[in-house]
């Protein structure tokens, strides 16, 4: 297995929709799996513009063995009144707009990493994510990729890790040290035999006079179905073996 890890650099302000949120619109701090998948289909039909976007959102789907992204310089979160309007040709009296809470975030830059089992799309999305438009969260907010780098990935032996990545939290997770967010993402974009899950993940994060930095978490693995990848120079990743 290799990893692909680039830099996202951020020009504007984004909104990655927490899921189940519509009222208030609320924003992830950084990229969830589910996204960053996204991101590698949407560059690759785009750089081949051969077949569906579907098939090349599965295409990345069966060839990504882990996805995650961290922040790299602090985020800012705030909450804005979006006025929206509903409809251009009304009667005297009739509402037009539809005000709603909606979540913004900016930082800097974040990385992103992603670990395949098939070598083979390397080249092409390098190639994509270099000549493509990228967005991150809603298609408004444009991104640029700032380096592409391939890494050589081991298998890390021990049960305790430290890590700047998001985790997968559950059962076989125990947190010894470090400070972060819980926050609930999909793992995948395509629904599969168990539907859509939304799992949720442990975010190493660190709040200081309401500004997001980031942070490291060390956790101990409880189980063996959990494996503890190291990507070469970057960081380690958590990985719950399907």
């Amino acid at each position: 297995m290799r990893a692909l890890v680039f830099t996202l650099r951020l020009n504007s302000l984004y909104s990655i929709r927490l899921p189940f949120t519509w009222m208030s619109a609320l924003t992830l701090p950084l990229l969830p799996p589910s996204a960053i998948k996204g991101i590698l289909a949407n560059a690759l039909q785009r750089y081949k513009n051969d077949k569906h976007p579907l098939e090349y959102l599965e295409l990345v789907e069966d060839a990504v063995v882990w996805a995650g992204s961290r922040l790299i310089s602090p985020c800012v979160v705030k909450s804005y009144i979006v006025s929206v309007i509903t409809k251009w040709e009304v009667n005297y009296g009739m509402k037009t707009t539809n005000a709603l809470g909606r979540q913004f975030a900016f930082t800097k830059e974040m990385d992103v990493a992603v670990i395949l089992k098939n070598e083979n799309l390397l080249e092409d999305l390098i190639e994509a994510l270099m000549s493509s438009p990228v967005t991150c969260g809603d298609s408004e907010s444009a991104a640029a990729i700032k380096k592409v780098f391939v890494k050589d990935v081991s298998v890390v032996e021990g049960n305790i890790v430290s890590t700047g990545f998001p985790i997968l939290y559950n059962e076989n997770i125990s947190l010894l040290e470090g400070s972060g967010r819980i926050y609930p993402m999909h793992e995948k974009c395509l629904k599969s035999e168990d539907g859509l899950p939304l799992l949720n993940y442990i975010v190493p994060l660190v709040e200081e006079r309401g500004i997001l930095k980031p942070a490291r978490i060390t956790v101990k693995v409880k189980n063996e179905a959990v494996r503890v990848l190291s990507i070469e120079g970057v960081d380690n990743a958590v990985v719950l073996l399907r």
